[in-house]
């Protein structure tokens, strides 16, 4: 069961009857963020690549009460972008909220990464953000009443990156960059992004982490995680927020792991 996240008695703004977009939407973050929302009487359109996987997370939604949107995209498609916005303004008629949850990572020397290696982390976790983020805005500037909030996935790698994660780390980098970005370009509108720095969250990608990650001296050492729900909260809250308020940047890691003085 999801935690139910806190609420904001006084928000102008809460998640009820609100539409978010959710990309990654079959994956830990995206699964536990789609069931936050729902619990709080959300709408949710489902994205993501699996549509197995994304079956099975509308089936929970349903379980909630909710009844979900659901497409099929590849992260790095113009066309999959447009349909995915199209289906969620057909379904629901705005888009109140992106939630861009997807991302992988492929490790290794950076020496020694494959060229299409490079390009397919590219193609997720940035090429994909900025086209989700393009066509979100157009449908935010335009609906009555205009405006919207997108929430990017980050990553403690944006600012203190790992050994061997050149492709990871750039593009965490650079989502920073289109977070503010996003912010300046979204003020005239009612728009605002904003970008949650996770670390260690127990997730697929983080499964190797508790038995050894590798450490800026080179040697391994086993981490702590946390529950990805705490960050599906998180978003909650962010989301709560009317638009003239706005958490900009948010790091939320297990407590122990390190990151004060790594490196």
């Amino acid at each position: 069961m999801i935690s139910e996240p806190l609420r904001n008695p006084l928000s102008l703004f809460d998640v009820k009857d609100k539409v978010a977009i959710i990309t990654g939407a079959s994956g830990t973050f995206g699964r536990a963020t789609a069931l936050a929302l729902t619990a709080l009487g959300g709408k949710v359109l489902l994205a993501s690549g699996s549509k197995s996987e994304l079956d099975e997370v509308a089936g929970e939604v349903r379980e909630l009460g909710g009844e979900p949107a659901v497409v099929v995209r590849r992260p790095d498609s113009q066309a999959d972008a447009e349909a995915m916005l199209d289906s969620a303004l057909a379904t629901f008629g705005r888009v109140d909220q992106l939630v861009v949850a997807s991302g992988f990572n492929k490790p290794g020397f950076i020496h020694e990464l494959a060229y299409e290696d490079w390009q397919a982390v590219v193609a997720t976790n940035l090429t994909g953000m900025f086209l989700c983020t393009q066509r979100a805005v157009r449908a935010m500037k335009q609906q009555a009443p205009r405006g919207g909030r997108i929430i990017n996935n980050g990553s403690i790698s944006a600012d203190r990156p790992r050994p061997h994660s050149a492709p990871y780390t750039a593009t965490k980098h650079a989502i920073t960059g289109l977070t503010k970005s996003t912010i300046l370009d979204g003020r005239p509108f009612d728009i605002t992004a904003s970008q949650v720095d996770i670390g260690n969250a127990a997730t697929e990608m983080t499964q190797a982490i508790s038995q050894g990650a590798r450490q800026a001296d080179g040697s391994l050492m086993a981490e702590p995680t946390f529950d990805a729900r705490h960050v599906a909260d998180a978003v909650v809250n962010m989301a709560n927020l009317p638009l003239t308020a706005n958490v900009q940047f948010m790091t939320i890691m297990a407590a122990k792991m390190p990151y004060i003085g790594r490196g």
